[in-house]
């Protein structure tokens, strides 16, 4: 993934039509607490007593780590700045998955602070999955993808510029945690009790809107509601919602 050197921050929000009480999980501060090095023998490190995570990539091996906490629904941010330079063929991904033959996935996309990218709005009346029922955990991994991520592969990673570095700090989650098959929240109230928790009815604006079809317009690369290639039985319901 090519990038410069700033800064991203990248937010989800699982916004469901539920209902739920004020047994939310708002965390924020120290990642050992948060996150577990999952791979990289020593290329992932936690430093500056839990305010900075790094992942590293050389030619040998990439990075990763996930969430200690698994999410059902919630309002993440993250602060990542994205490998520096010429970072042809290194893929910084950054994705909430759960477990299992049908899992859900949720991949984020990185942009400025209070710019919408991508809008998934649950269509399940039509027969279109909806990620309610699975709870997710964070992954994140710096690897290398120069067979396919540039061009087709055309383009290769220069391991002169290696090791390659991606970072992460002022992660919090105001969400919904589960454990031993329940979640931390429950369905007895018919509206969020606090202002932190105000997500769970937010919707985009006509301001947020006009600013998700700037992105569309001069950012967006490919579209799979208009791929007929590969779709040629027809294009996926939700195209059409």
């Amino acid at each position: 993934m090519a990038s410069s050197s700033t800064s991203s921050s990248v937010k989800l929000m699982l916004l469901m039509p539920v209902l739920v009480s004020s047994f939310m999980v708002a965390t924020v501060g120290n990642l050992n607490q948060d996150f577990d090095i999952t791979w990289g023998d020593g290329r992932a490190n936690i430093l500056n007593n839990g305010e900075l995570l790094t992942l590293k990539l050389d030619k040998a091996s990439g990075s990763g780590f996930q969430s200690k906490n698994e999410y059902l629904f919630g309002k993440i941010d993250m602060q990542l700045k994205l490998v520096p330079g010429n970072s042809a063929g290194t893929v910084t991904a950054y994705y909430l998955s759960s477990k299992g033959s049908t899992w859900d996935e949720i991949d984020f996309e990185y942009s400025v602070d209070g710019t919408p990218i991508r809008e998934f709005k649950n269509s399940e009346s039509i027969g279109v999955p909806f990620p309610k029922n699975q709870p997710m955990r964070i992954y994140s991994s710096l690897w290398n993808a120069d067979d396919w991520a540039t061009r087709g592969g055309l383009v290769k990673t220069d391991w002169t510029q290696a090791p390659f570095t991606a970072s992460y700090r002022n992660f919090k989650a105001d969400a919904c945690t589960w454990s031993s098959g329940a979640s931390s929240c429950s369905s007895t109230t018919t509206s969020p009790s606090t202002n932190s928790s105000s997500w769970l009815s937010q919707e985009l604006d006509s301001a947020s809107q006009e600013k998700l079809k700037w992105v569309q317009k001069n950012y967006m690369i490919y579209n799979y509601c208009s791929d007929t290639k590969r779709f040629p039985q027809g294009l996926p319901p939700e195209c059409s919602a």
